[in-house]
């Protein structure tokens, strides 16, 4: 199924009497003022642009894009780089989501390739034997944690539909670096260091990869080479999906998982035969003068997102400026809301009812919003009484390893995904040059709580909940103008909300809008960027009730927008090593 924001635009803003709105009269800031990072080259593009996590990516996405390839092509051969060069993040032994604009038809489409949990689990999948759910950080090492793949069979459902090259020529550059070598720079060498995941030199495979034959680190500026990766990946380019999917490599990867002797996991090889990539319905609403396209569940990105907007359009853009107290207080507030109906109601929408539109309706926001305080933090919000779905609440963890990229062709046509392997270097098990998941640990280790079902829990064959975020806006025309996302656990609601809502509503530029110091909350403690809040924001707070914690908060937005010229302007995290490129 695929939807035509066009259609469904002119219909809500002539049904809703919406007009446009003038961006919030504030003072556009210097870059380096006003964000208090070093901001990269803004590259701007008449024809086609890609962004990603790391130089090499983009250059092979490019490379696609200049060889007459589409976006949907420049994305696998992205995919493919990024499995080598920034395999804490992503890769093919993961999942991902992928929102696809076709511009020659004006519809949206949406590619699920998350993970699922093999055939074999249930609920007793992270219980220990008095029947009490295991530690989190013993769960995520290893086989038990490991759900079947779906980036693959998701590219490879896409590219049938909006491919224009081979298949098997969209992997060359990925193949070459792999067997060349690429070079460690210092966020690789630097996780691996900070020992990001204990578990990274528990198994000979990825010890022997990603340290030096004296147990340090590979160091910054040396060369790593993966053959293994080399030889995978000239598989999948020749015989297709089906390479990883079925045969000796999907055996290969189901006895790694089963034979881990500390714990073991249950993915067989024919969970990796029946799994399916899916198409889904893009999740759009109105936002102003926009419509907000986001991921509709598994992933709890695109409602949690809509609700923070939704429930944030009910404040003047002027009360909204970017970088002010009042702002990141009624941020909060939003999001404390969107994040308590997160808990309760998103899951796998083939295993349990998502009231999604019940979630988003006008007159549940209009009632959600009268809970918001001006002046005073509510403190833990409850979800909202869809008293028909008698669920209990989940919040299990999310890690922040995952990786975004946006791709625009020469055509118009545009890619903004998201893809993951959970927790850094996921499960640690590397099979055949790749790194395996743990995205079984973003479902509930418990399957009930006060005598409720949770929504999130276990089953044989479903989807853990996500929080990833891919998002496109149309304006009033039905025409695409931004696209973004952004890695970082349950964190990627609040980085994209606060994002768009800063672009939207105020002059700042995309990457202006990217580099702002994070306020995030998660219906917990209000977490505001370490080192880059100054202390009359964190004493305002402090003074509405806020319980404030300064941490690390490490996106990796990554985004275009369309200037008025027509022109794509490219957004790039500088808290990262991405690169955009364009012409």
């Amino acid at each position: 199924m695929s939807l035509s924001p066009r259609i469904a635009l002119l219909f809500a803003l002539l049904t809703l009497g919406l007009t446009p709105l003038a961006h919030a009269q504030t003072l556009r800031p210097e870059p380096e003022a006003s964000t208090g990072l070093a901001q990269p080259e803004v590259v701007q593009a008449q024809h086609r642009i890609v962004v990603s996590a790391h130089p090499d990516a983009t250059a092979a996405g490019y490379a696609v894009l200049e060889r007459g390839g589409s976006a949907l092509d420049a994305a696998i051969a992205v995919q493919a780089m990024l499995t080598l060069v920034e395999p804490q993040s992503s890769g093919i032994g993961g999942g991902a989501f992928l929102l696809y604009w076709d511009q020659s038809t004006g519809t949206l489409h949406a590619y699920d390739g998350r993970e699922q949990a093999p055939a074999a689990a249930d609920g007793d999948l992270f219980r220990q034997p008095d029947g009490t759910p295991m530690r989190w950080i013993d769960a995520v090492i290893g086989g038990r944690a490991v759900g079947a793949p779906g980036v693959l069979r998701m590219l490879e459902l896409a590219h049938r539909a909006h491919g224009q090259l081979p298949w098997s020529e969209l992997f060359d550059s990925a193949i070459t670096r792999a067997r060349d070598g690429f070079i460690v720079g210092e966020r690789l060498h630097g996780l691996i260091a900070q020992a990001v995941n204990p578990g990274l030199g528990r198994y000979p495979e990825a010890r022997d990869y990603f340290f030096s034959a004296d147990g340090t680190p590979r160091p910054v500026g040396s060369r790593l080479r993966n053959p293994a990766l080399a030889r995978t990946l000239e598989q999948i380019a020749r015989d297709g999906a089906d390479a990883f999917y079925r045969g000796p490599l999907a055996q290969r990867i189901a006895a790694r998982v089963q034979s881990v002797e500390d714990n073991p996991g249950r993915l067989t090889a024919a969970d990796l035969a029946a799994y399916e990539a899916k198409v889904r319905t893009p999740l759009c609403r109105p936002y102003r003068q926009w419509q907000i396209c986001g991921f509709p569940p598994p992933t709890s990105g695109g409602v949690t997102l809509l609700q923070i907007l939704g429930l944030l359009e009910g404040y003047a853009p002027e009360q909204l400026a970017p970088d002010s107290a009042e702002f990141a207080h009624l941020f909060t507030q939003a999001s404390r809301l969107a994040y308590a109906d997160r808990a309760r109601y998103l899951a796998d929408p083939d295993y349990v009812e998502v009231p999604v539109a019940a979630l988003l309706a006008p007159a549940y926001l209009q009632q959600r919003r009268q809970l918001i305080d001006p002046a005073r933090d509510m403190g833990e919000a409850p979800a909202g009484a869809l008293d028909a779905l008698a669920w209990a609440d989940d919040r299990s963890p999310e890690l922040p390893s995952t990786s975004h990229f946006v791709i625009v062709d020469g055509d118009g046509n545009a890619v903004s995904m998201t893809s993951s392997i959970e927790h850094a270097f996921g499960s640690t098990l590397m099979v055949d040059g790749f790194l395996l998941n743990n995205q079984l640990t973003d479902f509930s280790f418990r399957a009930e709580q006060d005598g409720r079902p949770i929504a999130n829990r276990v089953e044989p064959g479903k989807r853990p909940r996500s929080s990833m975020a891919p998002v496109m806006v149309f304006d009033s025309n039905g025409e695409l103008v931004a696209a973004l996302g952004s890695p970082g656990g349950s964190h990627i609601i609040n980085y994209v909300a606060q994002t768009l809502v800063a672009l939207l509503n105020s002059p700042l530029s995309l990457q202006q809008a990217i580099a702002l110091p994070h306020v995030s909350n998660r219906n917990g403690r209000t977490a505001l960027e370490q080192g880059r809040v100054d202390d009359a924001l964190i004493e305002s707070l402090r003074a509405r009730g806020h319980e404030v914690e300064l941490r690390d908060l490490n996106s990796g937005l990554h985004g275009v927008y369309r200037r008025p010229d027509g022109r794509w302007e490219a957004g790039v995290d500088p808290r990262r090593e991405g690169e955009a490129r364009g012409d």
